[in-house]
């Protein structure tokens, strides 16, 4: 394996209060060193207050599929569904797959940049890194690129596996297999470092949590939550990285 810098991220806080627990193990025990909030949730405030003094560096995942939105709701009644909330990800997943739009482009940059705005008041500075969560739509890629140009946010190109960009920068993601039912981190982690080509930083993506019961009701990413906590601080992974020359970093390190 060439030598490899890796960044561990965790995706997000925010959603609730027990995800929010096992997040904060990953950073204080493991070898997490980026975490995503989301702007939109209730929990967001309650995940931030228990990652104060870690210097952790702490993107925005933002978050078009879940909870109420920061936006005003007249101005984007395309993201809504009937009872004020984000449309969910299966309504994402269904207008991908019949190449539909779920908004027009302008209702995403309202409710991203809405977001934005809310990170900003619970954290006092600016993203470390720039994304979205989950789903993907055109609309939404070209708006979360819009609102990062209008700020001139360091925005991570979505991708799930493969070849992408940070704020220019080639990454490679290594590849998610945390929704299968025999997942285990470990094996995904160590095989996606032996395919990460050398001389570019590589990405594992990985949503540490605990669970409760909003997790249960609005998840089906929940079990292997708990998987990724224990692998991320299991020192038997933290000597394998050292062994095999991988370098911790974050995305403060590289752009």
């Amino acid at each position: 394996m060439p030598n490899i810098r890796l960044i561990v991220r965790a995706d997000d806080l925010g959603y609730s209060e027990a995800v929010n627990y096992g997040i904060e193990k990953s950073i204080k025990d493991g070898i997490v060193h980026s975490v995503g909030l989301m702007p939109n949730m209730p929990a967001a405030a309650h995940g931030l207050r228990l990652l104060e003094g870690t210097g952790v560096c702490i993107g925005q995942h933002t978050n078009l599929c879940l909870g109420k939105p920061c936006a005003d709701p007249s101005l984007i009644p395309g993201l809504l569904d009937e009872n004020g909330n984000l449309k969910s990800s299966r309504r994402y997943r269904e207008a991908w797959q019949k190449r539909e739009e779920i908004a027009p482009l302008e209702e995403f940059i309202i409710e991203i940049e809405a977001q934005y705005q809310r990170f900003l008041e619970l954290t006092g500075h600016a993203p470390g890194y720039f994304e979205g969560h989950a789903v993907m739509g055109k609309n939404l890629f070209l708006g979360l690129e819009a609102v990062a140009k209008r700020h001139g946010l360091k925005y991570n190109a979505m991708a799930f596996e493969g070849t992408s960009t940070f704020h220019g920068t080639p990454i490679f993601i290594c590849p998610m297999e945390s929704m299968e039912p025999d997942y285990d981190p470990a094996t995904t982690l160590k095989k996606g470092l032996l395919s990460a080509p050398e001389g570019m930083p590589a990405v594992f993506v990985g949503h540490p949590g605990y669970l409760d019961d909003f997790i249960l009701n609005n998840s089906t990413l929940t079990v292997n939550r708990t998987k990724e906590v224990a692998m991320f601080c299991d020192p038997g992974i933290r000597q394998w990285l050292e062994d095999q020359g991988v370098e911790l970093i974050a995305y403060s390190d590289i752009a």
